[in-house]
């Protein structure tokens, strides 16, 4: 894959929450300069975010973030707010409890509330892999489908792990295109970027692809 296709697929993030408003910027400016899918940040940097960009790239952000916990109305908020601040795409985290304790009707409720809320723009379902069963995973796929978001993720990058190939494969072979894939956490190669893709992802979460690509032969494909 070329460079450019890479960088296509990639939300260039930033979630640290010592990140200032110009480490943010910088974000932008390399999100523009690299042509990458949206950059991911912060809820608090969005408005901002949104004016600075001005449409040149897409800002999407973060809701119940990182654990999940949060209640089904909290979430709401934090989404339509997000929405009216520019935000054009949200990543939400399930409530994990939840779902381990067999509640699915509330897990898939919650879900559809948020899309709900936020309409046309992109929802992107964090299901936290690393702490799940294959089993539940498999469930996860049906319910992010069934509540009508855009994106199954693999992970918020601050629990125990991240994307694994084996989680993009169970993804593929669950949601059979009913919804689009997102790998994050954890991505730190050309070969692991090229391979996520290949078995499905559409999307990379990740803060480091600029600067990986940066250190490749920059004369093609790779």
């Amino acid at each position: 894959m070329t460079r450019n296709e890479i960088l296509s697929r990639v939300d260039h993030t930033l979630l640290k929450p010592e990140a200032t408003w110009a480490d943010i910027r910088r974000l932008c400016d390399e999100a523009v300069e690299n042509h990458t899918a949206s950059i991911c940040i912060n809820p608090g940097y969005v408005a901002r975010a949104a004016a600075y960009l001005d449409g040149r790239v897409p800002v999407c952000t973060v809701v119940g973030f990182p654990l999940g916990a949060t209640d089904t109305a909290t979430k709401v908020f934090e989404a339509k707010t997000a929405v009216e601040n520019g935000a054009a795409e949200v990543d939400m985290v399930i409530n994990i409890g939840a779902l381990k304790a067999g509640e699915h009707d509330y897990v898939r409720d919650e879900i559809a509330a948020i899309k709900q809320a936020i309409g046309d723009k992109v929802l992107k379902v964090i299901i936290e892999t690393c702490l799940l069963t294959d089993a539940e995973k498999e469930i996860m796929c049906d319910l992010v489908c069934e509540a009508g978001a855009d994106y199954i993720k693999t992970s918020t990058g601050f629990s125990t792990g991240g994307a694994t190939f084996d989680d993009i494969r169970l993804f593929s072979r669950c949601v059979k295109g009913r919804c689009k894939i997102k790998a994050a956490g954890g991505i730190r190669s050309v070969e692991d970027m090229e391979e996520f893709i290949r078995l499905g992802a559409d999307r990379l979460g990740t803060s480091s692809a600029i600067k990986i690509l940066n250190q490749q032969d920059t004369g093609g494909a790779y």
